[in-house]
């Protein structure tokens, strides 16, 4: 029991700090301006791991590497705080691959959490900050669907066709990271 509890803990902690770091990187990649309550909270968060590391990652174009390093090493400590406390158990080699799925798996919920808000926002109709970062995040995810799917009786059901597309990618990421390890 005591495993399961810190797991969780450290599960949430390394997811947070995670996805800040990927959303940070991905507002940078989108130029969402950070002058706003979700970019104060991201750069609160992140910046006392990404600006160190800036100093010994460069950015390729415009991408900044040092947000993506920063994710991949919270995960990896993550597992190998895990791998520690299991009594190393499992082969070392296989922390980076475990990782590199939960990576994948905090940046695919990530995307779903900003889906969820932006269609709720959109039902409300509420104009703030936050809400145009929400909608400057998500309309690359949903404009190819929108070009595909037309709207139904005035609804734009977009969201929801990405929201499957992601739960599918999720579920195929569970079984590859299974048999990865088997």
């Amino acid at each position: 029991m005591l495993f399961q509890i810190i797991s969780f803990l450290l599960d949430i902690a390394s997811s947070l700090l995670t996805g800040a770091c990927l959303l940070r990187l991905y507002m940078q990649l989108q130029r969402v301006s950070f002058a706003n309550p979700v970019g104060r909270f991201v750069f609160a968060l992140t910046d006392w791991l990404v600006l160190p590391l800036r100093k010994l990652v460069p950015a390729a174009g415009r991408w900044d590497l040092s947000c993506l390093v920063a994710a991949f090493a919270l995960q990896l400590v993550q597992y190998l705080l895990l791998w520690l406390l299991l009594g190393a158990g499992l082969g070392l080699a296989w922390l980076p691959w475990m990782a590199v799925f939960s990576l994948v798996r905090v940046a695919v919920s990530g995307l779903m959490g900003l889906l969820i808000v932006y269609a709720v926002l959109s039902w409300v109709q509420t104009r703030s900050p936050i809400g145009d970062v929400i909608a400057r995040l998500c309309e690359p995810l949903l404009r190819p669907v929108r070009r595909v799917l037309p709207l139904v009786g005035g609804i734009d059901l977009s969201p929801l066709v990405v929201l499957v597309l992601l739960q599918v990618l999720s579920m195929v990421l569970g079984h590859l990271q299974a048999s990865v390890l088997m």
